[in-house]
């Protein structure tokens, strides 16, 4: 008789989940460079979150607010902010949930291309299993947590809280995460979440 194995956890389909990569910042650590478009191995760091969160969702899409006819150029649609002078990640989230046709968001930055390839089904599985509105990521380095809340997977009927959210001046997404069920979910792959925020961060991820 061979051995009783456990079931994997339930997880969500990928056809029911839009990814989003977040590349709508001012890149004020850049020197107000556009982040999504510098290199990185040859490709613009947005391309390469493309390609890395592709095989994990039905639907991708783009939040970028500027050089937007090169950002259409990756072949996926671009979301730019609702709102003006670049507010933040939420503004990016808002985007999102107000346009993808899917029951499930999930975003990614644009800076850090090495995040795990399997993160949304572990968001997934996280949010299922605790009945969660919202799943974040945290990285675990020496064994302390990190939350990541710009890797989110959320459920588009959350537009609603969230444009009332921002629409208040907010701009936290640790504020507004903790309106709502959110499970957190540790990764400890090292350096998955390391990200280039300046151009010497860009050229440490250069490295192998």
């Amino acid at each position: 008789m061979s051995p009783v194995s456990n079931p994997p956890p339930f997880t969500i389909a990928p056809a029911l989940i839009t990814g989003l990569v977040l590349a709508g910042g001012r890149g004020s650590r850049m020197g107000g460079l556009d982040k999504g478009l510098q290199p990185h191995l040859g490709q613009p760091l947005a391309w390469h979150a493309l390609q890395r969160l592709a095989p994990q969702v039905g639907a991708l899409a783009l939040n970028a607010n500027r050089h937007l006819p090169v950002y259409e150029g990756m072949g996926v649609p671009v979301w730019p902010d609702a709102l003006p002078d670049y507010p933040g990640p939420l503004a990016g989230f808002l985007a999102g949930l107000g346009r993808c046709s899917t029951p499930y968001l999930v975003t990614v930055p644009c800076d850090t291309p090495r995040f795990p390839s399997d993160l949304v089904q572990r968001l997934g599985q996280a949010l299922i299993a605790d009945d969660a509105e919202l799943a974040m990521a945290a990285s675990v380095e020496a064994g302390q947590r990190q939350p990541e809340p710009v890797f989110c997977l959320m459920r588009r009927e959350l537009a609603d809280s969230l444009a009332r959210f921002v629409g208040g001046g907010q701009r936290k997404i640790d504020r507004w995460t903790a309106q709502h069920r959110c499970a957190l979910v540790p990764f400890d792959e090292p350096g998955a979440f390391f990200n280039a925020n300046t151009l010497d961060e860009l050229a440490r991820l250069q490295q192998p």
